[in-house]
């Protein structure tokens, strides 16, 4: 399997609580929900579909699997919808517990065993493992070198700071822009791979 990060980001770099005002507010974050006026159903809409054509399975942090939870199970019948409420979930967490895995197909990798455990799924038959949010789990791939690929949608808007999910440990690491579409609202819907040493 191929693990797959993707993002909404704005211009310098925010990923923070971009669906709604109460998704995350820490630090103070006051701009929840800044990528509803620049969505295109036609040329995001279509990427995101295309996108979830490719999926196998999805990857959550315990926070944003906790939102995601919350909020799809009453979405069925939008086809989207109901590509997220049956496709495999995997959560890592150390706090919740098996009970708390409400949410169809979902399996709980225990915080401790993270990276071993993921490392084995993308070593297993299949297509693409997807991150979504989970920005400190995004943050840890990368740093790892176990993303093989960034779906980003950039939109044009500063947010003013927040979280993001680009490591800041000092190395260098050079992607290739594989395909690039641009909405008519300004989005550039990007997708990288990472360049590997020759």
């Amino acid at each position: 399997m191929r693990i797959v990060i993707g993002q909404f980001v704005s211009l310098d770099g925010v990923m923070q609580a971009p669906g709604h005002p109460d998704e995350d507010t820490e630090g103070g974050f006051a701009h929840g929900g800044w990528t509803h006026p620049f969505f295109d159903p036609q040329v995001m809409g279509g990427a995101l579909a295309e996108w979830a054509a490719d999926t196998d399975a999805l990857l959550f942090g315990r926070r944003t699997w906790q939102g995601m939870a919350a909020a799809w199970p009453e979405r069925a019948g939008d086809p989207f919808a109901d590509h997220m409420n049956s496709v495999a979930k995997y959560v890592v967490s150390g706090t919740l517990d098996d009970d708390d895995l409400t949410w169809n197909n979902t399996t709980r990798i225990p915080g401790d065993q993270a990276l071993d455990r993921i490392r084995k799924l993308r070593g297993t038959e299949g297509r693409d493992l997807v991150v979504m949010g989970s920005l400190s789990l995004a943050r840890t791939l990368l740093a790892e070198g176990l993303v093989d690929e960034l779906r980003l949608m950039i939109m044009p808007v500063l947010v003013g700071g927040g979280k993001t999910m680009y490591p800041v440990d000092g190395t260098l690491r050079t992607l290739e822009l594989v395909s690039t579409t641009v909405a008519a609202t300004g989005v550039h819907v990007c997708t990288y791979r990472p360049v590997t040493a020759a």
